[in-house]
């Protein structure tokens, strides 16, 4: 396993992240989720591979995912040798007041997240979304009081645009307040949207990019002609929405994927995970594995060192598309 700091902070990560997503205690209605048991030898499976990075949410299965989480971590690994990143933004109740990242929000969900997971602390919290109902002001100060009670190491965002991001780092800064160390966006092989202004800003302020859905949605892990590979890959109307509008410039970049790893002798999926681990901003793609074998090919992407020739070819037939995942109509709105 191979680590590396969180952009310019002292946080040290693996270069995979497990993301937990997919488990919770008994699979509800959606179909690709995980029971608690299965769950669990993910986990330890991961840890065995050098994994110390996994991420989660209070909103995944209603914040079943950091119990399991919270469980597993607590039999197999020793606390100060992991670590645990949670978000809050989506509603986790019916009142009022649970959307969003009001200071009542941030404290109320902090505290939950704590009690789920088991810990008196989480390494990194993490804005899910930007909230244009509350004052970025009120936030950044109710997160930087988090850090210092001690609740949290280090804060995160993940998927606004850029200059929202911008706003939160200089309004951090401006105030004394404790700023974000990563940025978790959208980006792969499919979508390089982010490259536009994201990364760029995120090198140039120290920020370590932790991008979701590095194979897009596993798009990137089988020939185009090809059932999807999982059972998400079938039944995920959300996730098959930020590609659906753009299927005939993605399937050339689905097959190069798959000329490269032939030419390479590697998997696809190890092809499409070792080029955004070359992408300079990246420090750990985030992974959902539900079949094992995903998760080792993904452990195993570390070893492919991509040529430029080959990561050239990687990107040539990509074409500029439309924001996607920013928003979610309906509860981000």
């Amino acid at each position: 396993m191979e680590y590396d700091r969180i952009g310019a902070s002292g946080l040290k990560v693996s270069r995979i992240c497990l993301g937990c997503m997919s488990y919770e205690v008994t699979p509800g209605a959606r179909p690709w989720h995980l029971d608690e048991a299965h769950s669990r030898s993910f986990i330890r499976r991961a840890l065995e591979l050098g994994i110390n990075y996994f991420d989660t949410a209070n909103m995944y299965s209603q914040g079943a995912s950091e119990e399991v989480l919270g469980r597993a971590l607590r039999d197999f690994a020793r606390r100060e040798e992991v670590v645990i990143a949670t978000k809050l933004f989506y509603p986790m109740h019916d009142g009022a007041n649970a959307r969003g990242l009001s200071r009542k929000a941030v404290m109320a969900e902090i505290d939950a997240s704590l009690r789920r997971l088991g810990t008196d602390y989480v390494d990194l919290y993490q804005i899910h979304r930007w909230d244009p109902h509350t004052p970025v002001e009120e936030t950044l100060e109710a997160l930087h009081d988090v850090v210092k009670s001690g609740k949290a190491r280090y804060l995160g965002a993940s998927t606004m645009m850029a200059w929202q991001f911008a706003k939160a780092l200089f309004t951090a800064s401006l105030h004394g307040w404790t700023r974000f160390v990563s940025m978790q966006p959208h980006y792969n092989l499919l979508y390089r949207e982010e490259e536009r202004e994201m990364l760029a800003l995120c090198r140039d302020q120290g920020i370590g990019v932790v991008p979701w859905s590095p194979l897009a949605r596993g798009r990137l892990a089988r020939a185009w002609e090809e059932a999807p590979s999982t059972v998400r890959g079938g039944s995920d109307p959300w996730g098959d929405g930020l590609y659906a509008a753009t299927r005939e410039t993605d399937r050339r970049v689905v097959d190069r994927v798959g000329e490269v790893a032939a030419r390479l002798g590697a998997s696809r999926a190890q092809v499409a995970l070792a080029w955004l681990l070359q992408q300079p901003a990246v420090t750990a793609p985030i992974v959902g594995a539900t079949r094992m074998h995903h998760l080792e090919e993904a452990v195993g992407a570390l070893d492919l060192r991509l040529p430029a020739t080959e990561s050239l070819a990687l990107e040539a037939p990509y074409q500029p598309k439309a924001v996607a995942g920013v928003a979610v109509p309906g509860v981000d709105d």
